[in-house]
This record gives C-alpha cells, structure tokens and sequence, in this order.
C-alpha cells in the first residue's frame, strides 16, 4: 500500500481500516491507502498602499532643489510551501529530537493481525498509508517511534519536553516544512483506535509514541498545524 498522487477531481478514498498496537514501543492505530490530490493556492501577501508625500510650506519661498522620485514600494509575494513529499527528518528543537524518518508500510499481516509494531530502532516512522507533508497533501501525515522503558530514546521526550506552541520542523523530499503544537493528549492503546486523530485533516502532522509513565498501557499523541511562515 502507498500513498499515491491522483487528479485533483478525483474522489478520496474515504474508508479507513484500524489497528492497534500492544508493546512498550507501539503505535495505537494504523489507516488504509489514501490519496494526494490538487495543491492550495499560495496566499499573496497584502498589497503595500503608497502614503502620499507631505510638503512643508515656508515662511519666506525659497527656491529648493527638485526631490528625487521616491521608489514605488513593491508586493513581496509570498513563496508556495513544498510540495508534499515523503518526509526524512523530524526536529523537535525544544525536546531535543532530531532523527531520520523512514517510510513505513504495513503488510498483509499486520492487516490481518490489525496490530503493528515500527521497527526497533530509534527513527521516526512515517506511515505511508497515510498523507504526505506539504502543498497538496490530502490527508494527515503521522509519524510514530519508539519509547524505551529504562533507556533513553528521542521519542520518550514527546511525553516530558514537547509543549503546546512549540515548533515543530519537518525535512521532506521538496523542503522543508514547519509546524506549531496544537495539543499532546495521551490515549489508552486499546481505544486510541477510535479516536478522532484518525479523522482526515489535510495537512496536520501527528506524532505517536507510548507513554513513558504508562508504556504498555498508553500512548502519547502529539497533534501540530502547519506555520504560517518559517
């Protein structure tokens, strides 16, 4: 299953099949392929409105030396985002998290188990059946990782060092991309399936780990919105 790139009037696969995930390391919910469609018009910048000139009058006229022209402002235009691309980094700068981000594909049996565990190393994962990051993005982009118990690993800070408001900056195959903390809720493994982080929301960025206080029973979801500039 991979995400792929379709026409913009093309229709959005809208099912979604869940998993779950039981472990110290696990992920709560896994989706069937979605698609990317169209691309956002890039937001131009408010137009810049010239102020006209004021003249001082003088008691005494005086002849003066012709002003220069002043130069007519000018719009700077405002650069479209990537384009949505597989991403390869993630930057938590706050929490100290820096690491490669690698595609990830569940296979037929994690289908049929409805259960998936991401490799055990200490990447990011990025799920392909998912939404890419970046301009025309049709679905959420989410990323898990693990939690070790009783050994430090990057993605343990999700549930201690990350913080609503906080900057989140995403390397993919196009750019980069920058986000803002929207939340960081913790959910049961067995539930999370059901929970509403699933929902397709364009352009959101999800992150899942376990919960380092709870790693066998709960999972950390920290949700970000794309920033309006880098």
């Amino acid at each position: 299953m991979t995400v792929t790139q379709r026409d913009a009037a093309a229709p959005a696969p809208r099912s979604r099949m869940r998993l779950w995930v039981a472990g110290a390391a696990a992920l709560g919910a896994l989706v069937s392929t979605t698609a990317l469609s169209g691309a956002f018009a890039p937001q131009a910048a408010p137009e810049e409105t010239a102020r006209p000139a004021t003249i001082a009058a003088s008691a005494t006229p005086t002849s003066t030396p012709e002003a220069s022209p002043s130069p007519s402002p000018t719009t700077q235009a405002v650069a479209p985002k990537p384009r949505a691309a597989a991403p390869e980094r993630l930057i938590v700068e706050s929490a100290g998290i820096d690491v490669a981000v690698l595609p990830l594909t569940p296979s037929s049996a994690d289908e049929a188990s409805q259960s998936l565990v991401p490799p055990f190393t200490l990447d990011g994962y990025w799920l392909t059946s998912f939404g890419m990051p970046g301009r025309g993005s049709n679905d959420t982009t989410y990323i898990t990782g693990h939690s070790w118990e009783d050994r430090e690993a990057p993605f343990n800070r999700l549930s201690t060092d990350v913080e609503v408001g906080h900057e989140i900056v995403l390397h993919t195959g196009s750019g980069v991309q920058h986000y803002v903390v929207d939340s960081i809720v913790t959910h049961d493994k067995d539930t999370l399936k059901d929970s509403n982080i699933w929902d397709i929301t364009p352009n959101r960025l999800v992150l899942i780990s376990c919960y380092t206080e709870d790693p066998w029973g709960k999972n950390v979801v920290v949700t970000a919105s794309p920033k309006d500039s880098p």
